[in-house]
C-alpha cells in the first residue's frame, strides 16, 4: 500500500461545498454562480473580472485528499477570472500554463464536431448560471493534468446518429492519466461515445450532483491493468442510459453513494446494467436508488461490492454483492442522505444552478438567491406550489417583463389551455419530473369545437392547448398534447387540433414531447412580414396530417418525428406543411429520425400550404442528415389545394434509412454547395439558442 493511502489524509483549502447538500443550499459564499456583465465587459470576447465567491469552492470526496503533491482540488482559485463566449477564447485560457477561473457565458458550438478541448492544470471551468453550453464537443484532460474543476455546464449533442457508435469517440469529459479532478453540477447528454471517461490510472476524482442522460455509454472508469484509481461518485441522476452506469474497472477505491439510476419505461432506451464492479475493483455502494433498472448491481468474481442501505424499485436481473472493500471515512468525511429521499432530492438538485452574481458576503448571497426566487413561479396541482394551474402562473408574470421568468411545473397532468401573450416575453416552462412524460399540459379543442360562449368555433389556430405569442419563450422537460378524439367526433366539422402554437421569435423547445394527430405543431409568426425563429432539439413531435406546419423559420434538430395512424387505424399522412413567405427560410429537419408504427410507403415528407390561397408564398421544407423509416413514400413530396410542390422549395440531403432514396425529378436532392447554405446556423440567422 502506498504512503498516501496508508495515511488516508484529507484536507480542503478555502471554503468547501457541504457534503450531502444541493449546491443551492450550500454554505453562503460558495453558492453564487456566474458574473453580472457590465456593458464594457460584454463588448469583450474574454473579460478579466474579480474572483467571485464560488471560485473558492473546493472538492469533496477523493478529489479532496492530499496526494501526489496536490493538496485537494480547488481549480483556478488562485488565478484571474475570465469570461468567454467563443471556442477560441475558451481554448486560449483552458490550455494556458497559469491558473484561471473560466466562466462560460453562452453557447459554444465546437468546430469540428466532437473536438475535445484540452484542459491544463489549475483550471476552473464553470457555466454562468444555466447559460453555459458546450455543444458538439467536450473536454480532455491528459497525462499529469491535475487540479481541475468542471462545473455548472451543459455539455451535449455530439451524437452522430449511431447508437452504439464505434467510430466517434466524442466524450463530454475524458481524462487519461489526470488526477485531482472535480466534475460537479453539470448536465451531460446526447454524446457520440461516453459522457465521462476516467481512463489510464486517472485518480483522486469526484463526480457529484450531475445529471447524465440520453446516452448509450454513461460513465467508464479504468482501461488499465493497474489497480490505482480512487474515485467518489455521489448525488448523480443517471437516467435513460443503456450501459456503464458506471462501469468501474480496476479501481482501488470506488465509493458510490446517494445516486439515482432511472430507466424510464416505455421509451426506446433500455438499461443493460447499472453499477458494474469489474476486474480488481473494490466498491462501496451506499444509499443509492435504482428505479426500473435491469441488472442494477453487477460484479465480476474478481471484484468486490459492499452494499449498504440501497433502494430498488421495479428492477430485475442481477443484484450482487460480496467481498470486503474499505471504509470511505478513513479517507474523507461525508454525510449520507436517506435512499428514499434521493429521487426527489436529485431531481431538483442536480445539473447547472441558475443563481448568478459576484458577491462574496453571506448577506449579498442571500439577496441574490431571493432575486432568483422572485423570478421562479412554481405550479403544483396539490397546492404545494404557488399556483395550481399553468395559466395562473403565466397571469402572474408582470407585463413587459425585462428578464427571464421560469414557470416550474411539478409532475402531473394539467388539463387546461394556456396562452402566453405577446407582452410577456422571456418565459420558460420547465417540467420538474424525471421524464418529459411526467409533466403534461393537455386539452382537446379542435378547429370545429364550439366556444362555450356560443361565438363560433375555435378554428385551427384557436384550438391550441398552449399558445405562445411572446418572444424568447422556452419549454423544457415536459409534454404538450392535444387529445381530441376524432373517432368520437366524426360529425364535427374541422378536426385540426393543435397541441402547441407559436407566433413569435426566438422560441426554444428543448427536451419536450409535442403530441397530437392532425396539425400538432403550428409554427407561425406574429405577422406575414415578421421573422419567427424556432429551434426544437432533443424532442419528439407526434402526429399524422400536416403535423409540423406554418410560416415560421423553424429547425427540428436531433429529434424524433413519430408518425401516427389515423383515427380509423389507417396509415396516411404528411409530416410538414410549410407556408413560408417569399425570401424567408421555412422548415428544416436535420440530424433527426422519422419513424413510427405505420404502414410502409404511406407518408409524405411534406406539401405546400398556401394559406388562404396566397400565391405569393414560397413554402420550404428541407430534410437533411436524417434517418427515414420505410413509412416514407418513394416520391416524398406532393401537391396541396391546387399548388404544385415543384413550384416551391422541397429538397433532401444525405438522408439514410429504408425511406431514403436517390435523387430524381420527383425527389430533388441538394448539391453539396446548396447544402452548405442550408445549415442550422443559416436558419437561425445570428440567433444562438441558449437554455436559461
Amino acid at each position: 500500500m502506498s504512503e498516501h493511502r496508508s495515511r488516508a489524509r484529507h484536507r480542503r483549502s478555502g471554503k468547501f461545498l457541504a457534503v450531502g447538500l444541493p449546491l443551492a443550499l450550500a454554505t453562503a459564499g460558495t453558492l453564487v454562480y456566474g458574473t453580472d456583465l457590465l456593458p464594457q465587459q460584454q463588448a469583450s470576447a474574454a473579460t478579466a473580472t474579480a474572483a467571485p465567491a464560488w471560485a473558492t469552492a473546493t472538492a469533496d470526496g477523493f478529489a479532496s485528499v492530499d496526494a501526489l503533491g496536490q493538496r485537494g482540488t480547488y481549480g483556478g482559485r488562485d488565478g484571474r477570472t475570465v469570461t468567454v463566449r467563443t471556442q477560441a477564447d475558451l481554448e486560449k485560457y483552458a490550455t494556458a500554463a497559469e491558473p484561471y477561473v473560466i466562466v462560460v457565458a453562452g453557447t459554444i458550438t465546437t468546430n469540428p464536431v466532437g473536438k475535445e478541448i484540452k484542459v491544463a492544470s489549475d483550471k476552473t471551468i464553470v457555466g454562468s448560471g444555466t447559460s453555459g453550453h458546450i455543444v458538439g464537443g467536450g473536454f480532455f484532460l491528459g497525462q499529469g493534468v491535475h487540479n481541475v474543476i468542471i462545473r455548472n455546464l451543459t455539455i451535449r449533442d455530439a451524437y452522430q446518429g449511431v447508437w452504439n457508435d464505434k467510430e466517434h469517440d466524442f466524450d463530454a469529459v475524458q481524462m487519461d492519466g489526470a488526477h485531482h479532478v472535480w466534475i460537479d453540477h453539470n448536465d451531460l447528454r446526447n454524446m457520440a461515445d461516453g459522457l465521462i471517461d476516467v481512463r489510464k490510472d486517472s485518480t483522486y476524482v469526484t463526480v457529484s450532483w450531475n445529471r447524465m442522460s440520453h446516452n448509450n455509454k454513461t460513465f467508464g472508469i479504468g482501461w488499465t491493468e493497474n489497480v490505482l484509481t480512487d474515485i467518489t461518485i455521489h448525488h448523480n441522476w443517471i437516467r435513460e442510459t443503456e450501459q456503464r452506469n458506471p462501469s468501474t474497472d480496476n479501481c482501488a477505491h470506488a465509493h458510490l453513494y446517494n445516486n439515482f439510476l432511472e430507466d424510464v419505461s416505455g421509451t426506446d432506451i433500455t438499461s443493460s446494467y447499472g453499477n458494474y464492479s469489474r476486474g480488481g475493483t473494490r466498491m462501496v455502494l451506499e444509499n443509492s436508488y435504482f428505479q426500473g433498472m435491469r441488472n442494477p448491481v453487477v460484479k465480476d468474481t474478481t471484484a468486490t461490492v459492499v452494499q449498504r442501505g440501497n433502494a430498488f424499485s421495479g428492477t430485475s436481473g442481477r443484484n450482487e454483492s460480496g467481498g470486503t472493500a474499505f471504509d470511505p471515512k478513513a479517507y474523507y468525511p461525508y454525510t449520507l442522505d436517506k435512499a428514499a429521499d434521493v429521487p426527489v432530492l436529485l431531481k431538483s438538485g442536480t445539473g447547472p444552478r441558475p443563481t448568478t452574481g459576484t458577491t462574496a458576503s453571506a448577506a449579498s448571497a442571500e439577496a441574490s438567491t431571493k432575486a432568483v426566487a422572485a423570478t421562479t413561479l412554481t405550479v403544483a396541482q396539490d397546492g404545494s406550489g404557488q399556483y395550481r394551474t399553468v395559466q395562473a402562473a403565466v397571469n402572474a408574470v408582470p407585463a413587459n417583463n425585462a428578464s427571464r421568468v421560469v414557470v416550474s411545473i411539478e409532475p402531473g397532468t394539467y388539463r387546461e389551455t394556456v396562452k402566453v401573450p405577446s407582452n410577456k416575453p422571456h418565459v420558460t416552462f420547465q417540467g420538474t419530473g424525471g421524464s418529459r412524460k411526467d409533466t403534461v399540459i393537455v386539452y382537446d379543442n379542435a378547429s370545429g369545437t364550439r366556444k362555450p360562449d356560443g361565438s363560433g368555433t375555435y378554428g385551427t389556430s384557436g384550438s391550441a392547448t398552449v399558445a405562445v405569442e411572446a418572444d424568447d419563450f422556452q419549454a423544457r422537460n415536459l409534454t404538450i398534447a392535444n387529445d381530441f378524439d376524432e373517432g368520437a367526433n366524426q360529425s364535427l366539422s374541422g378536426h385540426q387540433a393543435v397541441a402547441l402554437r407559436t407566433a413569435a421569435d426566438k422560441i426554444l423547445l428543448d427536451g419536450v414531447i409535442v403530441e397530437g394527430d392532425q396539425d400538432t405543431l403550428l409554427l407561425d409568426t406574429a405577422a406575414k412580414d415578421r421573422l419567427g425563429r424556432v429551434y426544437v432539439t432533443d424532442s419528439y413531435v407526434v402526429g399524422n396530417v400536416d403535423f409540423i406546419f406554418g410560416r415560421a423559420t423553424a429547425v427540428i434538430d436531433r429529434s424524433v418525428i413519430t408518425l401516427k395512424k389515423r383515427w380509423d387505424g389507417s396509415s396516411a399522412g404528411y409530416v410538414t406543411a410549410p407556408s413560408t413567405a417569399a425570401n424567408r427560410k421555412g422548415i428544416l429537419i436535420a440530424n433527426s429520425t422519422v419513424n413510427g408504427d405505420v404502414s410502409d410507403r404511406t407518408f409524405h415528407l411534406g406539401r405546400p400550404w398556401h394559406a388562404g390561397g396566397d400565391a405569393s408564398l414560397d413554402p420550404q421544407t428541407t430534410v437533411r442528415n436524417t434517418t427515414l423509416s420505410a413509412a416514407i413514400r418513394t416520391t416524398p413530396w406532393t401537391d396541396m389545394s391546387g399548388f404544385s410542390w415543384k413550384d416551391d422549395r422541397f429538397a433532401e440531403y444525405r438522408n439514410t434509412g429504408a425511406g431514403s432514396g436517390s435523387a430524381s425529378s420527383d425527389r430533388p436532392h441538394l448539391t453539396d454547395a446548396q447544402a452548405a447554405d442550408q445549415e442550422v446556423a443559416d436558419w437561425l440567422a445570428g440567433w444562438t439558442p441558449s437554455a436559461s
